[in-house]
């Protein structure tokens, strides 16, 4: 049985191939919520903008850095990028969990600027 760690690597790593209805068939719960402050809080209004984000981004590349689970929660640090010649962002996504399904998520990210003084990066 998948740990709920394995989960949202699956989850995140499925939304980044386009498999995004399969990703929320599988692994979403029923009364799902998240917190992106762009699109309702609902389960159907993020999926919508996932399968738009998508089509738009045939190329989308996701890589995931790192993950840390904590009881019924898990946060995955990735790199992602709407085409290969993109800089992209690092994402935090933070899932809560209930019976091994995402009850809730919050997402947030920063754009990679063109030019890094940190010497250590951002991945």
């Amino acid at each position: 049985m998948n740990t709920v760690k394995q989960i949202a690597i699956d989850f995140l790593e499925m939304i980044g191939e386009g498999k995004v209805q399969e990703a929320f068939k599988n692994y979403v719960a029923e009364g799902f919520k998240h917190h992106n402050p762009y699109f309702k809080g609902d389960a159907k209004s993020l999926m919508n903008a996932m399968l738009e984000d998508a089509q738009n981004n045939p190329e989308k590349e996701l890589k995931i850095l790192r993950a840390i689970a904590a009881e019924d929660l898990v946060a995955v640090h990735s790199h992602v990028k709407q085409n290969p010649s993109d800089s992209g962002f690092v994402l935090v996504h933070i899932f809560k969990f209930q019976s091994q399904k995402i009850v809730e998520l919050w997402d947030l990210g920063q754009e990679i600027p063109d030019e890094i003084i940190n010497e250590n990066g951002m991945l």
